[in-house]
């Protein structure tokens, strides 16, 4: 099934929104938001496995994917007010949210802005302090942090296949469990331009602000007030014994009330595969089915 689209007026422009879901699904609306070079698509796994206990719902966030043209302000609380204005057009009062790595910042600040129009969150590996980032120069801590992940936004592939090669290689992906269709279904959605000089869509200047923001709202989850999974991956961005959300800062944040908040180390998986790997990605649309049952 192809992903059926629309366009969300917000200020500057229009925000693209995809639901990766069978529109035929009687299960509750699921916004997701992906992470800081991601696009909707990073998705594909996880809608699947949902199957019909939800009706997944994915943007492609300020100056990434097909809302690539769209001009900042970018940070949290602009994206957050972006994701305000999905559900007013997609006529959602209140629903469950997810968010991967820089999605789950912006849905932890958002329930702290919004809190009467988010139930429930997952947060899949995002939402509390990066190791190594408290005190840190926001443009150093990014070059170090995402380095080679910057690299590709400023690479150039001769063709579509090329990039999937790429892809494929990937130290984060290959020999994983992504999918061939859900690896190729992301990255065409993230290529732009025309051959032999096609690029990533993702507009430097979005992640660079995105990251700023994060120094300034460094772990966001910690204010969260409303019901939470935090699911979080071992393995990290190049899939290194280096996770971004370590286990132990998870287990603290749950602890801190019991009562709505767990948390789960995923094993075998990484940064990348946590959502577009198969085993991750049922993990994570398991989150959220217990999650809409437990808010309906």
């Amino acid at each position: 099934m192809s992903p059926t689209s629309s366009e969300v007026e917000v200020p500057g422009g229009s925000l693209a929104l995809f639901e990766l879901s069978d529109p035929a699904s009687a299960g509750p609306p699921v916004i997701a938001v992906h992470g800081i070079t991601g696009n909707s698509h990073s998705w594909l796994a996880v809608a699947r496995a949902l199957g019909r206990r939800g009706r997944l719902l994915a943007i492609d966030l300020r100056g990434r994917g097909r809302s690539s043209g769209l001009a900042g302000p970018y940070g949290l609380d602009a994206h957050g007010e972006d994701l305000i204005a999905v559900m007013d057009h997609a006529g959602i009062e209140r629903c469950v949210f997810t968010g991967h790595s820089l999605g789950a910042y912006i849905v932890a600040r958002l329930s702290a802005n919004h809190p009467d129009r988010i139930t429930a969150a997952v947060l899949v590996d995002g939402g509390l302090l990066i190791p190594g980032s408290r005190d840190a120069d926001s443009q150093a801590f990014l070059e170090a942090f995402l380095g080679p992940t910057l690299a590709r936004l400023r690479m150039r592939f001769a063709s579509r296949g090329e990039y999937h090669a790429w892809w494929r290689a990937h130290p984060a992906i290959a020999g994983t469990d992504v999918a061939p269709e859900d690896l190729t279904g992301f990255a065409d959605h993230d290529l732009t331009g025309e051959a032999p000089q096609l690029r990533s869509s993702v507009a430097e200047e979005a992640v660079s602000a995105d990251a700023a923001d994060l120094t300034v709202h460094p772990e966001p989850a910690m204010d969260m007030t409303i019901p939470a999974d935090f699911l979080c991956a071992p393995l990290g961005l190049q899939g290194q014994p280096a996770p971004m959300q370590p286990l132990e800062t998870v287990e603290t944040w749950a602890a801190a009330d019991r009562a709505r908040r767990t948390a789960t180390q995923v094993a075998g998986v990484n940064h990348y595969t946590i959502t577009l790997g198969t085993s991750g990605a049922q993990r994570v649309a398991d989150a959220i089915a217990r999650q809409s049952a437990l808010a309906a």
